[in-house]
């Protein structure tokens, strides 16, 4: 849906946000509108709340598997490079010890294991939350400014097939929001 402002500046709708007072208040408003067809939602708080993500029926989070692929990938990959340096390209026989000598290379694979570990770990966040993320279509909702601070809010996008400008509007209205504001691209 696109229009012309006063200005001539073509805008394109985003979606809505409604703006609410609590965390609770926010789930609430999550779970009525998964239960009324809309599927294009997002919430955002300034703390985190297992209830909100219970709401919005989001899915079971990915970063345990990059967190534990990155540990064993440190660990298998520090045991190797110890094994190469010194039974195959280098190989001194210190104190009659095997060239092999897999005890001596736990510290290092420890170290490893966690520092690769922690590094997918940042490095999946980043990637998984889209981020750095310098714009979003809500950052032009001047009330928005206080989402990291002490509101609550529910955008529902214009791309969700359910979405109707003025019965999503409605909809929202009855959840009784503090606000509720056009968002544009």
């Amino acid at each position: 849906m696109s229009e012309t402002s006063s200005t001539g500046r073509r805008w394109r709708l985003w979606g809505l946000l409604a703006e609410f007072n609590s965390a609770e208040e926010l789930a609430e408003a999550c779970r009525a509108a998964r239960g009324d067809g809309y599927t294009k939602l997002d919430a955002y708080s300034p703390f985190p709340s297992e209830e909100l993500s219970e709401a919005l029926e989001l899915p079971r989070s990915k970063m345990p598997l990059i967190v534990l692929i990155g540990g064993l990938c440190g660990g298998i990959g520090a045991f190797l490079l110890q094994y190469w340096v010194s039974a195959i390209a280098y190989p001194i026989n210190v104190g009659g010890r095997p060239f092999n000598s897999w005890p001596a290379f736990i510290p290092v694979m420890f170290e490893l294991t966690v520092l690769i570990g922690g590094i997918s770990a940042i490095v999946g966040m980043l990637a998984l939350n889209g981020l750095p993320m310098p714009y979003h279509p809500v950052f032009n909702v001047p009330e928005f400014s206080r989402a990291s601070r002490d509101r609550f809010f529910l955008s529902v996008e214009a791309s969700d097939p359910k979405f109707d400008l003025e019965a999503t509007k409605q909809f929202l209205q009855r959840l009784t929001p503090h606000e509720v504001s056009e968002v544009d691209d």
